[in-house]
């Protein structure tokens, strides 16, 4: 290779590949239908909630924090691999070619975000606001040169400080990048540009800083590395990832919940499989995960039919993955020397299925209770899971 960045070019299609490759097992026909109804729902219930909005509803102080807060997660995506901090020492002098191409990534691939977050919220500003279109377009403009500010604050401080005390570092950048979007939508100009230029002289202090100092390679290695293992997570509910490195936390906080498990012999699996299923990160959080999403949607969508779909699709959805997730543990267990009963562990997991997903449909049933015929929602949980569990292939 050329140059450092014919390595980021060589590296950027290697990492695009890969995500290409397990979008299309996430983005499949029924997620796309339950996404179209998400949308659809949540438009309904926005368009009808700003004809009765108040005129005193204080829209610029939760866009400016929401938007704030936003701006200041600018991790920087560096696509840097383990073996860099060996065999890049040599060009480190010219690192800055490399890095300047993954601050241009980073900005691109994450300014739609905020940018979605701001358009959205602009019929609420000429809801209760009396801003004209062009100082509504004005502010957008302004957060696009915020985020790009963020982005080179948030790598100048993790170059120089090697990553620590991030959070006030993302603390302080919240703060500013606030303060210059609320008086950007008070019209306040002047204020917005000093604090802009406080934001550029903060981020020139640690530029200083940067100077003379070692590329930080261990950090943004394990930052990367961080990075990708969250994508194959969220990508491993839709499909296998065959290199996933899963990860156990004790969770000591639910050892209660091992009680409803009676102590004898015949529960020995069912036992060891719920123990499997609180202490696992990618089980626990799946369910945490949907279930925060049904109860979410069952909450605040007043369109039965809506949450309804939403909440069948869902419970589908843990149900299949939570069944594929907890059979498939082909390692050696301890429980393989004990003569436990070859189907043992197939009626564990779907006992602790089961059990899962009742929780998820009472907890979902009584944030929905205030809707009509929230109880419906409660039956088509269960009924939509008992099916898949039964129906699925073990």
């Amino acid at each position: 290779m050329k140059n450092l960045r014919d390595v980021w070019s060589t590296r950027f299609m290697h990492y695009i590949g890969e995500v290409q490759k397990y979008m299309r097992f996430i983005f499949t026909g029924h997620i796309a239908i339950v996404i179209v109804f998400l949308m659809g729902a949540g438009g309904y219930q926005y368009s009808e909630w700003l004809k009765i909005v108040q005129p005193d509803f204080p829209a610029e102080v939760i866009i400016a924090v929401v938007v704030g807060i936003l701006l200041a997660f600018s991790r920087p995506t560096s696509l840097l691999r383990e073996p860099d901090q060996v065999y890049l020492l040599p060009l480190e002098s010219k690192m800055s070619q490399y890095f300047k191409k993954a601050l241009a990534w980073t900005f691109w691939s994450q300014v739609w975000v905020v940018a979605i977050v701001y358009i959205v919220s602009i019929p609420l500003l000429k809801a209760v606001t009396e801003l004209t279109t062009f100082e509504v377009w004005a502010v957008f403009f302004l957060i696009i040169i915020l985020k790009y500010l963020s982005v080179q604050g948030e790598y100048s401080y993790r170059y120089s400080e090697r990553g620590q005390m991030i959070w006030v570092d993302r603390l302080i950048r919240a703060v500013i990048f606030g303060v210059a979007v609320y008086m950007g939508l008070h019209m306040q100009l002047l204020l917005a540009i000093v604090a802009v230029a406080i934001m550029c002289v903060y981020i020139v202090i640690f530029r200083k800083k940067c100077a003379g100092e070692p590329v930080p390679y261990e950090h943004f290695v394990k930052l990367e590395q961080n990075r990708m293992m969250s994508f194959y997570r969220f990508a491993n509910y839709f499909t296998d990832v065959p290199h996933l490195r899963g990860s156990i936390r004790r969770r000591g906080w639910l050892d209660w919940l091992y009680k409803f498990v009676p102590y004898k012999k015949g529960n020995a699996q069912k036992y060891l499989v719920f123990r499997t299923f609180v202490r696992t990160d990618d089980h626990f959080y799946l369910w945490l995960r949907l279930t925060a999403i049904s109860a979410v949607i069952a909450a605040f969508v007043d369109i039965p039919v809506v949450t309804w779909i939403v909440a069948g699709a869902l419970s589908f959805a843990t149900t299949i993955q939570l069944k594929q997730a907890l059979l498939s543990s082909g390692e050696f267990r301890m429980d393989m020397l004990y003569p436990l009963p070859d189907g043992a562990r197939k009626v564990a997991v779907k006992q602790i299925v089961r059990l899962a997903m009742i929780v998820q449909a009472i907890i979902v049933g009584l944030c929905g209770v205030t809707q009509p015929m929230f109880y419906v929602t409660f039956i088509i949980i269960l009924v939509v899971s008992e099916l898949t569990a039964k129906i699925s292939k073990p």
